[in-house]
């Protein structure tokens, strides 16, 4: 499952930053995110669970199940509902969150991990900070209990996730919430709509090849 938020409300930390491209830049890397995903040969499908519109239609037709934010109580209950129809759509597969903010996302790398997690009933992957997570992972059959949020990497240690500190995997860690964010994703080489828009900021970033 890739969580999307509705537009208006995302990215506000690159207000400033990317000013009238905020919700483009919002798009491009959920969309980038996603097309990584679904061209790894370890994910059966992509659930992107929304509310809006616009990234629904653009998503789904990339390839991606579209689901809606249900029951509207947050994040981990959304992804909880997610997951329930992840699994109702590829029986017996394991499921898994994936940030919606990983604009450098290679789907390699992206399957390293993946092939990690299946050894664990649950595991996970800390963000590049080492404060968050950027993704989390069930096994078939096991209860799906995300803990994102402020905290999550310590969060999902405390419930017993395996957490998952593999070399080479840069991509899959490197969200993007800050113009910091941004820079240091774009030295990883951003995939193709995020460097588009990123090109429109100003100081447009440097060395956006993928």
């Amino acid at each position: 499952m890739v969580p999307v938020k509705v537009l208006a409300r995302a990215k506000t930390r690159m207000s400033r930053a990317a000013g009238p491209h905020r919700e483009a830049l919002a798009l491009a890397v959920a969309t980038d995110t996603v097309a990584a995903a679904l061209r790894c040969a370890r994910v059966a499908g992509v659930i992107v669970v929304t509310d809006d519109p616009r990234p629904a239609a653009d998503l789904a037709a990339l390839g991606a199940r579209v689901v809606p934010d249900e029951p509207d109580a947050g994040l981990n209950p959304a992804l909880v509902y997610g997951a329930r129809r992840g699994r109702e759509m590829f029986p017996g597969t394991g499921v898994g969150a994936l940030s919606a903010d990983l604009p450098a996302l290679r789907p390699a790398e992206l399957a390293r991990v993946l092939d990690a997690a299946a050894a664990s009933p649950e595991a996970f992957v800390p963000d590049a900070a080492g404060i968050g997570t950027t993704l989390y992972t069930a096994r078939p059959g096991v209860p799906f209990a995300p803990a994102f949020g402020g905290g999550s990497r310590a969060a999902h240690r405390a419930r017993g996730a395996r957490e998952l500190l593999l070399d080479g995997v840069d991509s899959v860690r490197r969200d993007v919430d800050t113009p910091d964010d941004l820079r240091a994703a774009t030295e990883l080489g951003l995939g193709p709509r995020t460097a588009a828009v990123a090109a429109l900021l100003s100081p447009a970033p440097a060395g956006t090849d993928r």
